[in-house]
């Protein structure tokens, strides 16, 4: 994993669209949705990530680039590694080097037990919603993922944000659908078909997660 910490945010958007100039017409609002997390996680708020089928994966994806280093070897806050030094010396230090820089990101399609239930109890479609509801608090973030932008579970679980005062974003193709009204930030790819969508999704959360890193964390000194 090499160390990138000297390019900016910026430096990561610009490469985004010179590597994918169809992608030139969503920088503003990947600017945007950019904006909405650094500011959520500077507040230490969660994001909440969902999706279906092959999104439902990028949703996974997603939280595994957040919660853990990316692009590069990030260090732990200082008094973490302070206090697991001095509640557990040697074993605490030891521990504490094995550890990496973390954002909170919850990927909703993965939580087993509630969705089953829920969908069998009550209605699949307001699934996601439901798990809004319960995890989510103000100044949080809700991402929801899908192609159409009409999925019924995004768009009721983007109206509970909304109620609850979480912020949102969408990432979305072809017109954006119910999405873009209900939305925060509306990130519209320039395709129509589905899996065209969803190559052109990889490239934007990849660098989301790259600019909000770049912006928040320092390099592991012992690299």
């Amino acid at each position: 994993m090499d160390v990138v910490k000297t390019r900016s945010a910026e430096s990561i958007l610009d490469e985004l669209i010179e590597r994918y100039p169809r992608l030139s017409i969503c920088r503003a609002d990947i600017q945007k949705a950019y904006d909405v997390l650094l500011e959520a996680y500077k507040s230490e708020r969660t994001l909440l990530v969902a999706g279906n089928g092959g999104s439902a994966a990028d949703s996974d994806h997603i939280s595994g680039e957040l919660t853990k280093s990316f692009m590069f070897k990030r260090a732990i806050k200082p008094v973490l590694e302070s206090r697991l030094a001095e509640l557990y010396g040697s074993e605490g230090e030891a521990l504490a080097e094995s550890l990496e820089g973390g954002l909170a990101a919850v990927p909703l399609p993965t939580m087993n037990a509630s969705n089953s239930a829920f969908a069998n109890d009550v209605n699949w479609g307001a699934s996601f919603a439901q798990l809004v509801n319960a995890l989510g608090h103000a100044g949080d973030v809700f991402l929801g993922i899908t192609t159409s932008g009409n999925s019924k579970n995004i768009v009721n679980a983007l109206m509970v944000s909304k109620a609850i005062g979480v912020r949102s974003i969408a990432l979305t193709g072809n017109t954006g659908g119910r999405c873009r009204e209900l939305a925060d930030v509306c990130i519209i790819v320039p395709e129509t078909e589905t899996f065209k969508i969803q190559e052109l999704h990889l490239p934007i959360y990849h660098a989301l997660c790259a600019m909000v890193e770049a912006e928040l964390f320092e390099p592991r000194k012992n690299l």
